[in-house]
This record gives structure tokens, C-alpha cells and sequence, in this order.
């Protein structure tokens, strides 16, 4: 049996390594001369945090070989949050430590916060995450043994009101999955156990050295990569993918995955477009340093973080924004959140220096070249640059979609822009079950889910 597997980012290598497990011959058609996906960086500068959650998914995978994972560190403080007029916040593994910060009504917002978002994500982690698409059932399972204690009918905004510091500091989870999060519901709370209970992992080379690892695997394992082709239609037949082209010729298998962004499975497809709003993108500076800096990972908070997602809302490129700071040695990457396409704006180099004063009056540092990714350079690999898809507003737009496309008996959509949802760890997870959840549904095979 013949598997092709559309992208090597974190999802198609998963993807690819559970179909190769099955004994399937597989094909990773890439679009980039490389794997990692949005995580390749530029010259050696990772282009995003060389930080993980939830390593239990990635030693999951590499486990099924009989492999391990490269050293991961716990890292505490988690990160060290700054506000406007001086004040720092550095929570740690340590509750104790982190509470002996706050004052006694912020210690006490914080220890029921956590708590909250604790319950949550215990409730919600079977279903949500670790399992297939919630069918009907399941979530109507979900609702009667959990779902009141997701608070269903209020806002994020509502459940963490906790004063000027703690209520931003929060709200800002909600941002991991591309959430506005003035517009995101309660349930959004439980992406923050997931740093402050579950903890923060350190990876020397970050995401892409993840990336090269498992690619290394795949490639062992006998998976074949093309590199620089790009997809360009796939051909639908009545049930069933029958092949697809891309701008060097077609490629035909017996099952299909498309670990690229859902948007594009579906134009490939010939299908139409989904009507649901996506969530936000983002805008980033790539800097190589001078001097080598320690690990560390810092937010400066906007003036107002509130009139910041107003500008995000309305389309602009926000002036002020909330800065994420991450240095790991000689390499340092910067981010704010931004609209996805199209915005209203300056051009990307003069936000980009604009971004670098502000950084220069917070935080100096040793810049020797810098780089910056718009979401126009986003857009290569998400539609209209929005990271994570569907916007995760209201109670519904939490659901993430589903594996299936269209009926499509023979291929399985995997990804960050579906089910379980963004971001590293989820996004291997979804490439790992979804192939299974693939091998289930076509081969009768014991596919299931980590």
C-alpha cells in the first residue's frame, strides 16, 4: 500500500512516521527545500520559541521506535512578564514561589485561576485533545459530566477578571490557539494549565532541531521526501482522492494526508471555501546576536492590552502592541500578534524597525542582522497568514474541524488548522492519530489514538 503525505512540518512527519509503522510505503511532498514547516527559521535563528509543552506527545512518537528524545530541561521561570509601569511577574514550577509575588487578593485570583484551569483541562483533555473528533455523542457526554465547569456561557474576559496585572497575564493563553481573546470563550482558560501546572521544556536548537530529529527518523524508517514541489490540485473522484499534481507532474497512492493548512486541502480539492472567521497572525523579527545570551523568555505588556486587540480587530497593525521576547544564545526571535490578510498598515520593514525601537527602550540587545516574517511570509503556509485557522470565538468556534474531508474515504486532513488543534505538541498529535485514525477507517487496521 502507497501513502502520500502533503508537507514535512511537525504534523506530515508524525503523520508519516504512524503510516510508515503500518508497513505502508510513504511519500512526503514538501513545497520547501526542507522539513520543519514554519519552524525551519532563517540562517540558524529559530523562528519561534526552542521551547515545548506536553513532551509526553513527541516521546509518544519517537518511543513507537524505540528511540528517545533529545535532553529536554524544565525551565523556571516560565517566563518573566513586565508591564508598563515596572511591575514584573515570573511564575514558576514552584506555586509557592510563584505566589509569594503577588499580593494576598492576587495570590488568591491566581491559586483559584489555576485551579479552574486545571479542572478544565482534565475535563476537556480526553475529548479535546488525546482523543479522535468528538462525535455528537462524545460532546454531549462532555457536556453533561464537564461542561458547566467550562463555564459555557461566559467570556475568557469575564472568568479571569483579576485586576490590571493578572487579568492580561491570563488572558494572553487564549492568544496560543489564535484567539482574540476579548472574543474567546471561558473553555480557552485551560491552555494555561498546560504552562503553568504542566511545565515548560527547554530543546538546545528548538522546534527546527525537533523537526531535523524526526525527520532523521522518518528517513530511516525508509519514508521518502521531495522537497521543493507544490501541490497545485488533487484529483477528486466519486469517494475517493485518485491522484495529485504537483507543478513537477502527478503522484498517485492509495491513501492521501494533507498536513498543509485545511484552506488549501480544499481549494485543491475544488471545494468550497469554509465561511467561519480565522483567528489571528503574526508578526515576527528574526535577530542574530553579537553575544550570546541566556535562555529566556519575556512579555512586555502593551499600555492597553485591550485597545491593542481593538486595532488587531479592526484590521491594523497594532502600535503599541504586547511584545514576546524569546533569546537563546547568539539568536533571538521577537513577536506581537497581528491581523491576518489583508491588513492596513505601514510596510514590513518600517513596523518591523518601528518594533526594534520599542524593544531597544524594554530590552537592549546585541543585534548584529535581523529578519522579519509578516504574515504575508505566514500565508505560505496558512491562509491569509492565520496561524491556527478557524478563530476559536464563541463556543463553537472552540471545535476545531475534523479529520474528514468531503467524504473522501482514502484521505485524512492533519494539521494545526484541525483537530486537536495548534501549535507543536497538538499538531503532532494531530498527524499521529490522524494517520491511525486514517489506517482505521480505510484499512480496517487498528489505527486509534496515543
Amino acid at each position: 500500500m502507497k501513502a502520500i503525505v502533503i508537507g514535512a512540518g511537525f504534523a506530515g512527519l508524525a503523520a508519516a512516521l504512524r503510516l510508515r509503522k503500518a508497513g505502508l510505503e510513504v511519500t512526503v511532498i514538501e513545497q520547501f527545500d526542507q522539513p520543519g514547516g514554519k519552524a525551519i527559521g532563517w540562517e540558524g535563528v529559530p523562528s519561534g520559541p526552542t521551547v515545548l509543552t506536553l513532551p509526553e506527545i513527541p516521546r509518544m512518537i519517537v518511543g513507537a521506535f524505540g528511540k528517545s528524545l533529545p535532553e529536554l530541561k524544565p525551565v523556571s521561570p516560565l517566563t518573566r512578564y513586565t508591564w508598563p509601569d515596572g511591575r514584573v511577574f515570573a511564575p514558576e514550577l514552584d506555586l509557592e514561589a510563584t505566589l509569594s509575588q503577588l499580593s494576598v487578593q492576587e495570590a488568591q485570583h491566581y491559586r483559584r485561576l489555576l485551579d479552574q484551569a486545571r479542572t478544565m483541562y482534565e475535563g476537556a483533555k480526553d475529548t479535546f485533545i488525546f482523543g479522535p473528533p468528538p462525535p455528537t455523542y462524545g460532546l454531549l457526554r462532555y457536556g453533561l459530566r464537564d461542561g458547566l465547569k467550562a463555564h459555557p456561557l461566559k467570556p475568557l474576559s469575564r472568568l479571569v477578571a483579576s485586576g490590571p496585572y493578572l487579568t492580561p497575564f491570563f488572558l494572553r493563553f487564549a492568544t496560543y490557539l489564535g484567539a482574540n481573546p476579548y472574543q474567546a470563550p471561558a473553555v480557552l482558560h485551560n491552555i494555561a494549565w498546560v504552562e503553568l501546572g504542566l511545565g515548560v521544556f527547554h530543546l538546545a536548537g528548538g522546534m527546527r532541531a525537533l523537526a531535523d530529529y524526526l525527520f532523521g527518523l522518518a528517513q530511516a524508517q525508509g519514508v521518502r521526501f521531495l522537497f521543493g514541489q507544490r501541490v497545485r490540485q488533487m484529483q477528486r473522484l466519486p469517494g475517493r482522492v485518485g491522484a495529485l499534481q504537483t507543478d513537477q507532474g502527478w503522484h498517485s497512492a492509495d491513501l492521501y494526508i494533507s498536513a498543509a493548512d485545511r484552506h488549501f486541502t480544499l481549494q485543491w480539492l475544488g471545494l468550497p471555501m469554509p465561511g467561519y472567521a480565522l483567528g489571528v497572525s503574526g508578526f515576527a523579527v528574526l535577530m542574530k546576536l553579537s553575544e550570546a545570551l541566556p535562555l529566556g523568555h519575556h512579555i512586555f505588556f502593551s499600555q492597553d492590552y485591550e485597545a491593542e486587540w481593538r486595532e488587531i480587530a479592526a484590521g491594523r497593525w497594532p502600535q503599541d502592541p504586547t511584545l514576546y521576547l524569546h533569546t537563546d544564545g547568539d539568536t533571538a526571535f521577537l513577536l506581537v500578534n497581528a491581523p491576518s490578510l489583508p491588513h492596513v498598515g505601514s510596510g514590513v520593514q518600517g513596523y518591523a524597525q518601528h518594533l526594534l525601537a520599542r524593544l531597544k527602550r524594554l530590552h537592549p540587545l546585541p543585534i548584529a542582522a535581523w529578519r522579519a516574517m509578516s504574515p504575508q511570509d505566514y500565508s505560505q503556509t496558512a491562509c491569509r497568514g492565520a496561524l491556527y485557522g478557524r478563530a476559536p470565538h464563541g463556543l463553537l468556534g472552540a471545535l476545531r474541524p475534523g479529520w474528514a474531508v468531503a467524504g473522501l474515504g482514502n484521505l485524512a486532513q492533519v494539521g494545526g488548522t484541525v483537530h486537536p488543534g495548534g501549535g507543536v505538541p497538538l499538531s503532532l498529535l494531530s498527524g499521529w492519530n490522524g494517520a491511525g485514525w486514517l489506517l482505521d477507517r480505510f484499512l480496517g487496521q487498528k489505527g486509534g489514538t496515543a
